[in-house]
């Protein structure tokens, strides 16, 4: 990624970057939600997915602190597929995606680079992953949640998801996500 190379100051639970600071907080202040739309980013988001508000919201958080990253790291980095849906959805958003936040937050564009199959860039995305797990320690002072960046298994494990036509179907969850909240 294009990135000078950056001396961070941290503080918990914020990142103060001491050449980066007015761009995590343009990152940080950006909002996702439009106060007029009576469906906001994150309803829509939370719907989409199955899940809480609150863990919507800690979701755009984490893809504030993943694009952060993106920023200020020159190795590529892979998000999580949790702050890899809040960027799909972002990205359906073009004014606010392309403008707003690449062109008048950012500074520069984010490309969107998904996978093209096959074992090595499955290979490429899990080192690219784990790099984005030790980046966000280093960057952030912390670790990342697990429940939104789980280890690398569990992120290129099967996928356990498709898109259903709730009108159409019914749909049963099975007893061991009864016990899984998000």
């Amino acid at each position: 990624m294009l990135a000078t190379e950056f001396h961070l100051l941290l503080a918990a639970p914020f990142v103060t970057p001491t050449l980066s600071s007015v761009l995590w907080e343009k990152i940080r202040r950006f909002e996702l939600d439009d106060p007029a739309a009576a469906f906001s980013f994150t309803d829509r988001l939370a719907r989409e997915n199955g899940w809480s508000l609150a863990f919507a919201l800690r979701a755009v958080e984490e893809y504030k602190r993943f694009m952060f990253l993106l920023c200020v790291t020159e190795q590529p980095l892979t998000p999580s597929d949790e702050v890899d849906q809040v960027w799909h959805l972002h990205l359906l958003y073009t004014r606010s995606y392309w403008i707003d936040f690449c062109q008048h937050t950012l500074g520069k564009p984010m490309h969107h680079g998904p996978t093209q199959g096959g074992a090595q860039e499955q290979s490429k995305f899990d080192d690219w992953y784990s790099h984005t797990l030790r980046r966000y320690t280093e960057v952030f002072s912390m670790p990342p949640p697990a429940d939104i960046w789980p280890p690398p298994a569990i992120r290129f494990g099967p996928a356990l998801f498709r898109r259903v036509n709730l009108a159409t179907h019914w749909l049963f969850p099975k007893l061991s996500s009864l016990w899984r909240t998000r």
